[in-house]
């Protein structure tokens, strides 16, 4: 829900969002932020609507954010998520949220897929 979010300051920076968080949820999302930096290189942080993104070439690729009782991986689409209904099976999911658990990061392999989707989507590609 809106104004749910753990941490969410609109004008920090993504370092103060996370230091802001308790264990576990620092050290997942922490996690979900060393992937997307690998998987994005060239992708430059940023909050979008209060948490923590990716945006690549302008556009928002990926986002994450920490709620009182789950994380949630944010694609900024309406239609990542349900393009990837099988590899997204076992999640709660909505139109524009994956929802996973605070002590259980996402597999990579999920990741690349969702980052994968929204670069195809946007017609982007990272180099690098």
């Amino acid at each position: 829900m809106p104004g749910d979010e753990i941490g969410a300051m609109a004008d920090s920076s993504t370092d103060t969002y996370l230091e802001a968080l308790e264990e576990p949820e620092r050290s997942t999302l922490g996690a979900l932020r060393t992937m997307l930096g690998e998987i994005v290189p060239d992708g430059e942080e940023c909050l979008a609507y209060g948490v923590p993104a990716i945006r690549w070439n302008g556009k928002l690729v990926a986002g994450y954010a920490a709620y009182r009782r789950h994380l949630s991986y944010l694609p900024h689409s309406g239609s990542v998520l349900a393009s990837l209904a099988e590899e997204t099976a076992g999640y709660e999911t909505s139109k524009g949220a994956l929802r996973f658990p605070v002590d259980a990061p996402l597999p990579r392999p999920l990741v690349e897929a969702l980052v994968r989707a929204r670069l195809t989507e946007i017609g982007s590609r990272p180099t690098g």
